[in-house]
């Protein structure tokens, strides 16, 4: 059991059926009127966020979240495999539970996969990646101010924002929480 007083970034708690995760929390402890705990929880099964307000007493079951390190394999027919690394066992991924970030993954590449109770409902994949960029406009110099743009495409398909003086064929390292550039590799 965990009490709302106890939250911290990261818990997991059961209430009313469903498993929610702490995003943000804030103890508040006004003049007048008893202390509370104003927080931003995630439904960590539908992806849902919503706020909420709690008694610092209130108390919920802890939910233990599984994270595994599978290897992202292929894909066929909208079913993504992965493969665990200790048994070799390959399991099969709807593709909606993937997410956005998972744009950046290419084969064989480390993913976190999240589950409860045996359910699968998120993929956390590495948070930099160093991909390929297969294609993108030659950058012009001229009439520029700082930390000008253009478009590029990645190897995985996956388009982002890059620094005029990246070229086709430079490998680059890539945010995947952001999905923003960071640096060539």
């Amino acid at each position: 059991m965990v009490t709302a007083g106890d939250f911290r970034n990261g818990v997991t708690f059961e209430m009313d059926g469903s498993v929610y995760s702490i995003i943000e929390f804030q103890h508040v402890k006004p003049g007048k009127g008893a202390a509370f705990v104003r927080t931003k929880i995630r439904n960590v099964l539908t992806g849902a966020v919503t706020e909420k307000t709690f008694n610092p007493n209130d108390k919920y079951p802890t939910a233990y979240i599984e994270r595994k390190d599978m290897e992202y394999l292929y894909n066929m027919d909208g079913l993504y495999y992965f493969m665990d690394n200790e048994t070799y066992e390959q399991q099969a991924i709807n593709a909606d539970i993937l997410g956005d970030s998972f744009k950046f993954v290419k084969e064989n590449m480390q993913c976190r996969v999240l589950s409860y109770k045996g359910n699968v409902f998120g993929i956390e994949p590495p948070n930099f990646v160093e991909l390929m960029v297969t294609s993108t406009e030659p950058g012009v110099r001229g009439d520029t101010a700082t930390n000008v743009t253009k478009p590029a495409t990645v190897e995985t398909g996956a388009t982002i924002r890059v620094p005029l003086f990246i070229n086709e064929g430079e490998m680059i390292r890539i945010d995947t929480r952001t999905g923003e550039y960071m640096e060539r590799a």
